[in-house]
């Protein structure tokens, strides 16, 4: 018996893994977050599985759950929204299972900021405009931001910025990062990506309505200049006298055939 820990993706059905696809059909129990999982995602379960939402489960009953579906031979599909990494609370559900002597694996799946910068048709990394993409978010009741990890800190740096979590405090985003990217940096929110209900907004900091998160549950910020540069640099990856090892170049390249 074993728990799979499995990533559903961003909100698309068809946006998972065929390993992930594969192990839910597999398993006779589903353990999914029904707030946020699509509910087309448990059409792969086989006949007969046990469903079980666990929007309104506390982490003991989830636990129960678990430790029922061992006793009985039963492997679980364990289904969060978006990539296991970040923000999942997968965590403590490990340790548990860790302590209890259960086996489990992780398939990883789309997270949320790469399904909202395919909605905007966006490469968040650009030459000579940032080469980084920072995942983070603001303090909220579930979990608090450790001490040195704040919007600031990650702005000095100039930063493509991925800003979970914090539709609610748009005020808050804004007052912090304005005077490190300045008025004019793009942001873009984006509402639900890859739903049938996605929306997208693209606005500058100094634009930037706090109101348009007074109703909205989930939404991810994007901010940086990378959003809408069009004078950046060409890679040198595929350059016509770039001597790499698949395409040497010259009279003497660095990876000779």
């Amino acid at each position: 018996m074993t728990v799979h820990f499995i990533g559903a993706g961003p909100g698309a059905a068809d946006l998972i893994t065929l390993r992930g696809r594969d192990l839910i059909a597999a398993c006779p129990v589903c353990l999914y977050a029904g707030s946020l999982v699509p509910r087309a995602l448990l059409d792969h379960c086989p006949p007969g599985a046990r469903l079980v939402d666990t929007a309104a489960l506390s982490l003991d009953d989830i636990m129960a759950e678990i430790r029922a579906a061992h006793q009985a031979g039963h492997d679980v599909a364990r289904l969060h929204s978006g990539d296991l990494s970040v923000w999942s609370a997968m965590g403590e559900q490990l340790r548990r299972l860790r302590a209890l002597g259960i086996p489990y694996d992780v398939t990883p799946g789309v997270p949320s900021f790469a399904a909202a910068a395919a909605a905007l048709g966006a490469e968040l990394t650009l030459p000579g405009v940032a080469q980084s993409v920072v995942l983070t978010r603001t303090s909220g009741r579930a979990s608090a931001m450790p001490e040195g990890e704040t919007l600031a800190a990650f702005a000095a740096t100039g930063a493509t910025l991925a800003i979970h979590l914090s539709i609610h405090v748009l005020d808050r985003v804004r007052s912090e990062l304005l005077p490190h990217y300045g008025p004019d940096c793009p942001v873009a929110v984006v509402f639900r990506a890859s739903w049938p209900e996605q929306r997208i907004l693209r606005t500058t900091l100094a634009a930037l309505d706090p109101a348009i998160g007074r109703d909205e549950r989930t939404a991810l910020i994007l901010v940086g200049r990378a959003l809408a540069a069009e004078g950046f640099d060409e890679s040198r990856l595929y350059a016509a006298d770039y001597d790499r090892r698949f395409r040497p170049v010259g009279a003497a390249p660095r990876f000779p055939e």
